[in-house]
């Protein structure tokens, strides 16, 4: 990724520095949004982790890869806890501020290409702070759910957090759900950019889904939902298994 496009690792490395900081959202209908919790939850201890990620991450076990990792926060406290910890990332800059902040093995890498690593390598992927999004599509999340199920082993297990897109009351999101299946897309599939200061990212899709719509995109993968854990809003956990 070119430095000029890595705005997601530009907020994450001034935070790190203890400058002014923030993350705008940017849709591709022109929805923007500023997240309020931002860049400060990718530093987050874990006292201070939602409620469902606490519940969820007990369920973590053996050797761990964990995507989208950003700042390392998770990376960091399960490495604490006495486990093998693998982050990855594909902001160079957050990879950066994970090694600065002590994870032990830190690379960058997109989601895209996690067959680098060996079949049964893994024996827990995690995918938290939303992260079952970078799945991206229905398709897309269905090569690699059956690349993750090449790269662990037996028993392993996949902690990912989603956001159900159909609990909200914003005219503006059901508007984009029309929008979106009007292209062929799921109501969910988003189309964003991150944008901070100067630095503008690429566009990529980012995937909300329902848990109905979590178990189609399972079906045939090889792997099946074990548990659901629910927050008092859109926000849910999911322990996921292989068959």
């Amino acid at each position: 990724m070119e430095p000029k496009k890595d705005a997601y690792g530009q907020e994450v490395w001034a935070f790190f520095q203890k400058k002014k900081s923030y993350e705008i959202v940017e849709r591709d209908d022109g929805f923007i949004d500023l997240s309020g919790g931002a860049p400060a939850a990718y530093f987050a201890e874990f006292k201070d982790w939602p409620k469902i990620q606490k519940q969820a991450i007990k369920f973590a076990k053996g050797k761990v890869l964990d995507i989208g990792a950003g700042a390392g926060r998770v990376s960091l406290y399960l490495q604490k806890q006495g486990f093998d910890v693998t982050a990855i990332d594909n902001s160079p800059l957050a990879i950066k501020v994970c090694k600065k902040r002590g994870v032990k093995h830190a690379r960058v890498l997109p989601i895209e290409r996690i067959n680098v690593f060996k079949p049964s390598t893994f024996d827990t992927i995690i995918m938290f702070g939303n992260n079952f999004g970078l799945f991206g599509s229905f398709k897309k999340a269905k090569t690699l759910l059956k690349k993750l199920h090449r790269i662990t082993n037996p028993n392993a297990l996949i902690i990912a957090e989603s956001n159900d897109p159909y609990k909200t009351d914003d005219p503006v999101h059901f508007a984009y759900h029309k929008f979106n299946k009007k292209r062929g897309r799921m109501s969910g599939q988003l189309r964003i950019r991150i944008r901070f200061r100067n630095y503008i990212g690429d566009w990529f899709d980012y995937l909300l889904v329902s848990k109905d719509e979590m178990k189609k995109i399972l079906k045939d993968t090889g792997w099946r939902i074990k548990k659901f854990i629910d927050s008092d809003n859109y926000m849910y956990c999911t322990i996921i298994e292989k068959e």
